[in-house]
This record gives structure tokens, sequence and C-alpha cells, in this order.
């Protein structure tokens, strides 16, 4: 544990695109810039492995771009509360870390839906960016049968990167319709650039069966997957698998946002024309105000940079690109709409709470997410509620009534930080 606490005038939590964008623009200012992130490299999920294996320009570009600025980097550090007004109170491996900030800027990214359906906890079955992530760390998929299921572009992109990694593509399932796929498909003219990846990745995947209006409905198999169950709608047919990579869109990641007072609407939180949340002097940008993608991310990030530091012309002259990749976010949105049958998947003893070991069955009759936790444990395993929290907002109605700290699992040594400190 550090004897005194880390001060720094700005602070950003989280190293994806927003997050590095954030930093960069906050360290043109030259004041003191802290970039947190809780795993060892920088780019988030969707950059994950960009250092030791590069294949994104772009993400090259903007980790370089953090690694020559005078941004300070804290890797491997979670923040897991703020017990006091501008302070953070974060996990190490080498201790706890107490972080005090003028300014903050909220960079956490998303995570993958996981809706509840029989079968879904079997081992070998995955979200797509999760199963790249641990292709990309070295997991082998060589070979394997992978089916690819679920909602939105994700599915696209990850059977691109597994395909290259030697995995056998069996299928991909997209849920949307094809006529609600086609409407997304007339926005991306005003970005080409989407269009060209788009069809790069539709050509390295030719042979692969691509299938609208189709979703799981039943993981099979004993020990691990070894098929699945699709439908259309009129009828079921079962695929085999290895692997199936399943996940519904994403959600973004609100815990901490919550946690420091920011309004939230609509699953996402409330920010003006600068990024500024409804917290004084916090700042938010990327997935957490609006699912867009790395293009949006970028863009709000450089933004929240500039404001944070009162660069406001560079700011606002991003203003207009901002926008357009707005329109591109309104427009995903409306694709990756989920279908009212996916409610209807999980049956009586399907695992709803996988964590806890807590069917369907047990918290279908609540009328809430706290009830739910009381009577049943739901929500309170090591994931903290992440996972069966965002399937019951979709299945059940349910909303997130309050978030604590710890907002993820933490040793009591670090939550004693204040009391442990010299002269206290």
């Amino acid at each position: 544990m550090t004897d005194q606490p880390f001060r720094f005038e700005v602070v950003i939590i989280g190293a994806g695109p927003a997050g590095l964008a954030a930093a960069c623009a906050a360290a043109s200012s030259g004041k003191r810039v802290a970039l947190i992130e809780n795993t060892p490299w920088l780019g988030g999920q969707i950059w994950r492995g960009e250092e030791a294996h590069p294949a994104s320009p772009q993400a090259q570009k903007w980790i370089q771009d953090v690694r020559r600025s005078s941004v300070t980097v804290l890797g491997n550090t979670s923040v897991i509360a703020a017990p006091a007004e501008q302070t953070l109170l974060a996990e190490h491996p080498a201790g706890p870390r107490e972080i005090i900030w003028e300014k903050l800027i909220v960079a956490t990214g998303a995570r993958e839906l996981f809706l509840p359906f029989p079968g879904w906890v079997l081992p070998g079955v995955l979200g797509p960016g999760g199963l790249l992530g641990l292709v990309k760390n070295g997991w082998p998929i060589a070979g394997k049968k992978v089916v690819v299921a679920g909602a939105g572009p994700l599915l696209l992109a990850a059977a691109d990167g597994l395909k290259k990694r030697g995995a056998r593509i069996v299928s991909i399932a997209e849920q949307a319709p094809r006529a609600q796929v086609m409407r997304f498909g007339l926005q991306l003219m005003r970005h080409p650039a989407k269009i060209i990846q788009g069809l790069g990745i539709k050509k390295r995947l030719m042979g692969v069966p691509y299938r609208h209006g189709v979703w799981p409905i039943k993981a099979q198999g004993q020990e691990r997957v070894h098929s699945v169950e699709l439908t259309d709608g009129q009828r079921v047919w079962t695929e085999e698998c290895d692997v199936l990579a399943c996940a519904f869109h994403l959600v973004p990641n609100l815990e901490l946002p919550r946690l420091f007072g920011c309004r939230v609407s609509e699953d996402f939180v409330v920010v003006d024309e600068w990024q500024s949340t409804t917290a004084e002097n916090i700042y938010c940008a990327g997935e957490p105000t609006g699912i867009g993608g790395a293009d949006s991310a970028l863009i709000e990030g450089r933004i929240a940079g500039y404001a944070a530091t009162g660069q406001s012309e560079p700011a606002r002259a991003l203003f207009a690109e901002r926008r357009s990749w707005h329109q591109f976010r309104a427009g995903l949105a409306a694709l990756v709409k989920l279908r009212p049958e996916l409610k209807n998947l999980a049956v009586g003893e399907t695992p709803f709470c996988r964590c806890e070991d807590v069917t369907f069955e047990r918290v279908k009759h609540f009328s809430g997410w706290r009830e739910a936790k009381l009577l049943t444990r739901c929500g309170m395993g090591a994931c903290q509620g992440r996972t069966c929290g965002a399937a019951s907002q979709f299945v059940l109605g349910w909303g997130v009534e309050s978030v604590r700290p710890p907002v993820m699992p933490a040793r009591i040594s670090s939550l004693l930080i204040k009391n442990n400190r010299p002269g206290s």
C-alpha cells in the first residue's frame, strides 16, 4: 500500500478507445493526467492484444500516442469505491491505491449481454467477444467447429477473427430480421470506411451461412456443448459445434457512473455537449453514453479530454463529427433491437444467476431486483449481477435500483486503506 495518495488534475477511468483519446487530449494541456486501467494492456476489450500483436493501425496510433505522452498509466488498477469527494479507492497487485482528482472522465466501456436459455452455462458456450479475447491470448481454436449467434456487428467481426485463427465457422445466426439489417446497411452510406470494412469481412467469411431472423433456443451437451438448436420462428434445427459463441450485443458498464451520482436515463449516462455529466467535474465518453463503436468513442473521448482541461475550441471543432457518429449509433441501436421471443428462452430450471446457481423458476415471480437478491442471492456472486442484472432488465423488466461499494469483489485490506495509513 502507498503511504500517500496519488494526486492528478485529470483522471480517466478506462483505457479503451474513449479513454485513450481523452488522455491524449487532456495531456495536450500540460496538466497532470492519469489513465486508470484494470488490465495490463492498453486498448480495452475492443483492442485487446494490439500491443503484443499489432493488427489495427487505428489502435496502434492511439496506444502509441498515449505511451509517448506525459500521461501516467496506472495499469492493473481497479476502481472499487469513492470513499470521499473527488477521491477514488482502487486495488493494485501491490496494494490499495487512493487517487485524488480534480476532473474525472469515465470511459468504462461496455460488456456483452447474455440472455439465459437452456444449456447456456455449458462449458464451450461463450460470448463472441470473450471467446475472441481468449483466442488472442492463446486459447486453442484451430480446427474447432464454432457457431456464432446473437445480435449485432460483433458477430461478424468475431467470426472473422476466429476464422483467421483457424476456427471452422459453422454458421452465423443474427436475430434481427433481414429488413432490419438492410436498413442499417443503407445507413452506412454515410460512412464509406465502414462499408469497406464490412465488405472485407463478408469476403473473408464467404461460404459461411449467415442467416437473419435466427436465434438459439438450446445448447446441448453433457460435460460440454456439442450442438445447438436454432430457430427462425417457423422451424427448429440442430447444428453441431465444439463452441457456441453467443451474446446479444452490448450493455454499458454503468456501475461507476451510478456510484459517482451521474444521472442515467434509458440505460445510458446523460451528458451535455461537452460530455459533462450531471455530477460536478465528472465527464463521460464512449459506450456508457451510447453504444456506438470505436470511432464514436474516440470522438467523445477527445471532446471530454479537451473540455475537462478548458480547451473549448478544439472540443467544439469536433462537434459536427460527433453528430455524424451519433447518427451511426442510432442506426446501430435500431439494428440490435431484440425480438420479444428472446424473453421466453429460459424455462423453469434454466440457470438465471449462474454465479449463485439460481434458476429462472425461483426469480420469475419476484417484482424487482432487490426482492430477488434478498430472497435468492440472485446477483450477489462474483460478477456482482453484471450478467443476470442486465438479463433481468430485458427478460423481466427490472431496473437496477442502486450501486453500493465495492463495485466488484475486493480485499478487506483495501477497504481499510484510510485506517491503515500512518497517522490515521
